[in-house]
């Protein structure tokens, strides 16, 4: 049994991302197919809904590839884990990443270098019960006065925990990869100014400072394994002195300044689990 299905992500989870999330997605399905893999493709609200489990309709498969985060739908999944099942990515590594206090707490303990809790300039405030839906969900704050009514707002809308880290000055960088693969893109988003949000313009124009990428190579393949996620993507800061600090690290990005890499190293990942299995 060569099937795979592929769950893409739910709408409300793609905050300004919805056609690059899905496009990965496709590239990735395409390509197996050529490569001779019965792939169906189903979206996250279809599947959370239950019209996606185990031995439903066309829906039982080999591996399921999801970009999925809703809470039902990580819920199915463990339960196809439990029966066997190979998920891609792992279910609790995308529950980690969605929980910020509890994906940082993993990190430091694993010795990864992220921003600090206290600094000189500026705070940002990130609700730590779920992955960022709008822009609502990731404040800068200029200063503790500023901070404590942040985190009012938050408490005002229900969300109950919080993550502050200092805002480090220096260049924004982008990370891309797909564990053991040897596949690793970064990009600085103030060069092509594609933003997700208005508030990764505040680090401005980058300097593009030197630093070490195969050291942040080194030090995101680190927070991968830490996590236990296979396919994943994050932001850095890096100072004057080239040192860096990782400020998000997520499950599954979009891949759009590199996607045909990322494809390339996807397809061998999925089909070398594929062939292990059999």
């Amino acid at each position: 049994m060569n099937t795979i299905v592929a769950i893409g992500r739910a709408e409300r989870y793609s905050p300004n991302s919805v056609e690059k999330d899905a496009a990965i997605m496709r590239s990735v399905c395409m390509e197996m197919e050529r490569k001779g893999f019965e792939v169906s493709m189903i979206g996250e609200d279809v599947f959370a809904a239950g019209k996606g489990g185990e031995r439903e309709g066309n829906f039982e498969a080999k591996l399921y590839l999801t970009m999925g985060r809703h809470e039902v739908t990580l819920r199915m999944l463990r339960s196809l884990e439990d029966k066997g099942y190979d998920v891609l990515n792992a279910t609790d590594a995308i529950e980690l990443c969605c929980h910020r206090d509890r994906l940082n707490r993993r990190l430091r303990e694993a010795g990864v270098t992220l921003a600090p809790e206290q600094g000189n300039h500026g705070y940002w405030l990130k609700r730590a019960d779920g992955v960022a839906e709008g822009p609502g969900d990731v404040v800068f704050a200029a200063d503790g006065q500023e901070l404590e009514r942040q985190k009012e707002a938050m408490r005002s809308r229900g969300v109950t925990r919080m993550e502050v880290s200092a805002h480090i000055e220096g260049d924004l960088v982008k990370f891309y990869g797909v564990r053991g693969t040897g596949f690793f893109f970064t990009c600085y988003p103030g060069d092509d100014h594609d933003w997700k949000f208005a508030d990764e313009q505040r680090n401005g124009k980058p300097h593009h400072y030197p630093y070490q990428q195969s050291e942040l190579h080194r030090m995101a393949e680190k927070a991968a394994d830490a996590v236990g996620i296979d396919i994943y993507g994050g932001d850095c800061i890096i100072d004057q002195e080239g040192q860096f600090y990782i400020i998000d690290f997520n499950d599954w990005p979009s891949f759009s300044r590199c996607r045909k890499e990322a494809t390339e190293a996807i397809v061998a990942l999925v089909n070398k689990r594929m062939t292990h299995a059999n």
